[in-house]
């Protein structure tokens, strides 16, 4: 190995060093309460050295769900490509069933996506392009595989034809994770007052959601 090769590599090493410090820092004090002077202690490098890998907080945080996407597009990938589903409705379960698994075995990650996808943080500075067309080409990614779905339905005739494919496509992905979040975070009131666990609200909402796109001879 080269120079310059070694000097690469050091690079890379120290940027997941930082990356994988601010993960820590952000996910138990929260983004809002996080400092750039958390993650360079937490690092253990200086605050100077954190400044030459990331511009702001703001892109550490874009880096962060840019990990998130790409960890949710590998279990939908395997997921989807273990068995074949047979026609489209059972794609788009399968898409949101592997939704689901997400939040559940990484819920900082989804957490950190769903603030950011709300719009409840402020991210109009200090993010570099690459940071940002990154992380949208992963999201647009994401949605293709609802996308895709679609079509494939209207293909079969499962699928109303009358269907905006990408409009429907978002407003599919909303509803999915909307009720994901209600599900996490209203658990114990829906359970208590309602006699509903998380699971069964999701499967309620999801047969509704699937109602709404089905043609009248598939219901």
């Amino acid at each position: 190995m080269g120079s310059s090769e070694r000097k690469e590599k050091e690079k890379e090493i120290r940027r997941k060093d930082i990356l994988d410090a601010a993960e820590r820092i952000f996910f138990t004090k929260g983004y809002r309460s996080a400092t750039m002077d958390d993650v360079a202690k937490e690092a253990e490098y200086s605050k100077r050295t954190v400044y030459v890998y990331f511009s702001s907080k703001e892109q550490i945080y874009f880096e962060i769900m840019i990990r998130g996407y790409r960890l949710l597009i590998g279990m939908l990938e395997s997921g989807l490509q273990k068995e074949k589903a047979p026609d489209a409705i059972e794609k788009i379960r399968r898409i949101a069933s592997i939704l689901y698994r997400f939040s559940n075995q990484h819920p900082d990650y989804f957490d950190a996506i769903m603030e950011y996808e709300n719009n409840a943080i402020d991210f109009q500075k200090g993010i570099p392009n690459h940071s940002k067309e990154e992380c949208y080409a992963l999201g647009e990614r994401l949605l293709g595989y609802l996308i895709d779905a679609l079509k494939r339905g209207i293909r079969e005739g499962s699928v109303r034809g009358g269907l905006n494919v990408e409009k429907s496509a978002l407003a599919l992905w909303a509803c999915t994770v909307g009720v994901f979040r209600t599900a996490k975070k209203k658990k114990y009131y829906i359970g208590n007052y309602h006699g509903i666990d998380p699971e069964g609200l999701v499967s309620e909402a999801f047969s509704m959601m699937i109602r709404s796109i089905r043609t009248e001879t598939e219901e």
